[in-house]
C-alpha cells in the first residue's frame, strides 16, 4: 500500500537479519559503547542489528533525517511516544497471557492485549493526521495506517473486540458458600446485603475503632478453587465462553506485520534521541550532515567524540570541541603532537562522525560535510598475543595488508600508533608504503604517528597538531588544529618524560 519501513527507504538498505556481528572497528572507535549506550533500556525492540546495519545511499540517510526532524516535532512525538506506550501495554498483557495456566484467564488476558491493540492504532491515526508530518516515511506510513483501519480484517478484529466485550459484561452469577462447600447458581435478581449489613453494625459503633479489613491482592493468577469457580460459571452461560474461545484461535495473528516492523523501527530514532540528550543539555551541538557520495570534500565544526562526550557530560565535565576540513585532493590526515594531547580521540572522532552519518543520525558537531563511505577501517595498536607465535611488528603489518586488500577508493581508514615496536626508520618506511597505497586507493585516511615526516608526502596530506598550552608546555589544551608540524610538541613530549624540561632542569640545579 506503499509504506516499506520506517528506517529504510527500499527493500534494497534493510532490514537487516537479527544476527549482524558487531563490525571489526567497533571497539576500536567505541562505537561499541555508543551502541550500549543506544540500545540500553530497549532490550524488547532489539536496536543493534538496526545500530550494525548502515546506509549506503544519499536518498536512505535523507529519508531517516526527514523522520528525525518530524519526531523533533512536540506534537508528532506526542502521538509516537503515546503509541509505543500502548503497544508496549499490549505486549505485556500477551507475556501474560502466555504464562498464565489456566485456558479461559489466558483467553481473557489475549483479548485485553488485542483490544489495546485496536485503541492504539485508532487513537495513532487521527493525531499523526492532525500533525501532519512532512517525511515521506511518516506521511506513508499514515496513509497506509487509514487504509488498513478501513481494511475488512482490521474492522473485523474490532467488531470482535466489542461483541466479546459486551458478552462478556452481560455474564452474573452468584456464590453460596456453607463451610467447604461452594455452589454456583446463575444470578436470579437477588439483593445486595453489604450496605444493609453495613447500616445494622453503624449504630453500634462508638468513636474511632481499628480497621481489620484486610487488602485483597490483584494477582493476575487465578488459584485452583477461583478456576473451578469460573468453569461452572462457563458451564452455566456458555455463550460468552465459547465466544472467548473462538476469538483466540480466529485471531491468534492478530498483529500485522508492519505495525510491528513501525512499532519496533521508530524506537531507534527514539533511543538515539535518548543517547544524545546529555550532551545537547550541557550545551554540545548536533546537525545532519550533508552527506555526498561524490564529492571527497570535508569539513565539520565542533565536532566532538560522542562515546568519550557522553561520558563526560555525565561528570558534569568540560567537551574539547574540534574542526577539521579537506579541501579539493586532500585525503589524508597527519595527526602528530604530544602524548595525551588529544590525538587518539580526534582519529576516533573521525571515524565515528562517518558511521554516524551512514547510519541517518545527527552527528556530533555545529556542521558537518561528509563523504559517504562503503566501509571503514580501523588499525589501533595492539598488545602483543604469545599464543599466536607472532610478533607484534608482523601482526601490525597482517592487520595492515588486510585493510589494504579491502579498502576501495570510497573507504575510510583509521590508523592509530602503529608500527611503535620498531625503529624510527623502519616505521618511516613502512608507513611511507601504507601511506601510499591509501593514495593510489583515493581513500579518506587518518594517520595518528610521531613521524611528521608524512605530512609532508603529497598534496593528500594534511597536517594536525595537537597543542600544547603556550604558558605551560606541560599542560594540554585536547585541541588539534591545522597547522605544520614544527617537532617542538614531540621534542617538549620526549623532555617531559625524561625530566629535562626546562623547569625541572632548573629546579634540580637551585635544589
Amino acid at each position: 500500500m506503499g509504506f516499506y519501513s520506517i528506517l529504510f527507504e527500499t527493500p534494497q538498505d534493510g532490514p537487516p537479519r537479527d544476527d549482524v556481528p558487531e563490525p571489526e572497528f567497533f571497539g576500536d572507535l567505541n562505537l561499541d559503547q555508543i551502541e550500549q549506550t543506544v540500545t540500553q533500556g530497549y532490550d524488547e525492540y532489539n536496536l543493534t542489528p538496526f545500530f550494525r546495519t548502515a546506509l549506503n545511499c544519499e536518498s536512505a540517510v535523507r529519508y531517516r533525517h526527514d523522520v528525525m526532524r518530524d519526531l523533533a516535532r512536540r506534537e508528532v512525538s506526542q502521538c509516537i511516544h503515546a503509541f509505543a506506550q500502548s503497544m508496549r501495554k499490549m505486549r505485556a498483557s500477551l507475556a501474560q497471557a502466555e504464562k498464565l495456566y489456566y485456558p479461559r484467564q489466558k483467553q481473557w488476558w489475549f483479548l485485553d492485549a488485542a483490544s489495546q491493540y485496536c485503541n492504539a492504532l485508532e487513537a495513532l491515526e487521527p493525531m499523526l493526521r492532525e500533525a501532519r508530518p512532512h517525511s515521506s516515511g511518516l506521511r506513508e506510513f499514515g496513509t497506509w495506517l487509514a487504509r488498513y483501519l478501513g481494511a475488512a480484517p482490521f474492522a473485523g478484529l474490532r467488531r470482535d473486540v466489542d461483541g466479546l466485550r459486551a458478552a462478556l459484561e452481560t455474564v452474573r452469577y452468584a456464590i453460596h458458600i456453607h463451610g467447604n462447600a461452594v455452589t454456583v447458581l446463575n444470578y436470579d435478581g437477588e439483593s445486595d446485603y453489604s450496605a444493609h449489613v453495613l447500616d445494622i453494625f453503624e449504630r453500634f459503633k462508638q468513636g474511632d475503632v481499628k480497621n481489620h479489613s484486610v487488602e485483597v491482592k490483584d494477582w493476575p493468577e487465578m488459584n485452583h478453587v477461583e478456576a473451578q469457580i469460573l468453569d461452572f460459571v462457563a458451564e452455566l452461560q456458555p455463550r460468552p465462553f465459547a465466544m472467548l474461545a473462538s476469538f483466540w484461535s480466529n485471531h491468534a495473528d492478530y498483529l500485522d506485520t508492519s505495525v510491528a516492523s513501525f512499532d519496533r523501527e521508530v524506537q531507534f530514532y527514539i533511543a538515539y534521541d535518548a543517547c544524545i540528550r546529555p550532551c545537547r543539555e550541557q550545551g554540545l551541538s548536533f546537525c545532519f550532515p550533508i552527506v555526498s557520495s561524490s564529492s571527497k570534500a570535508e569539513r565539520c565544526d565542533d565536532a566532538f567524540d560522542l562515546a568519550f562526550a557522553h561520558k563526560l557530560c555525565s561528570d558534569k565535565l568540560p567537551v574539547v570541541c574540534n574542526d577539521f576540513r579537506l579541501d579539493e585532493a586532500e585525503r589524508i590526515f597527519v595527526v602528530s603532537g604530544p602524548n595525551n594531547g588529544g590525538k587518539t580521540t580526534f582519529a576516533r572522532m573521525f571515524g565515528q562522525l562517518h558511521y554516524l552519518a551512514r547510519l541517518g543520525f545527527p552527528v556530533p558537531g555545529r556542521h558537518a560535510t561528509l563523504y559517504l563511505c562503503d566501509q571503514i577501517f580501523a588499525h589501533f595498536e595492539r598488545e602483543e598475543n604469545t599464543r599466536d607465535m607472532r610478533g607484534k611488528l608482523q601482526d601490525d603489518l597482517t592487520r595492515m595488508h588486510d585493510i589494504l586488500e579491502r579498502a576501495t577508493p570510497r573507504s575510510v581508514i583509521v590508523m592509530n600508533e602503529i608500527f611503535s615496536s620498531t625503529t624510527l626508520a623502519d616505521a618511516l618506511f613502512l608507513c611511507r608504503r601504507i601511506i601510499g597505497q591509501i593514495m593510489n586507493r583515493d581513500a579518506l585516511c587518518v594517520c595518528v604517528t610521531f613521524i611528521e615526516e608524512l605530512a609532508r608526502l603529497g598534496p593528500q596530506t594534511v597536517s594536525m597538531v595537537s597543542e600544547i598550552s603556550p604558558a605551560n608546555p606541560a599542560a594540554r589544551t585536547f585541541r588539534v588544529r591545522r597547522k605544520i608540524a614544527d617537532g617542538r610538541a614531540y621534542a617538549v613530549s620526549v623532555a617531559e618524560q625524561y625530566g629535562l624540561t626546562f623547569q625541572r632542569l632548573k629546579d634540580r640545579l637551585e635544589s
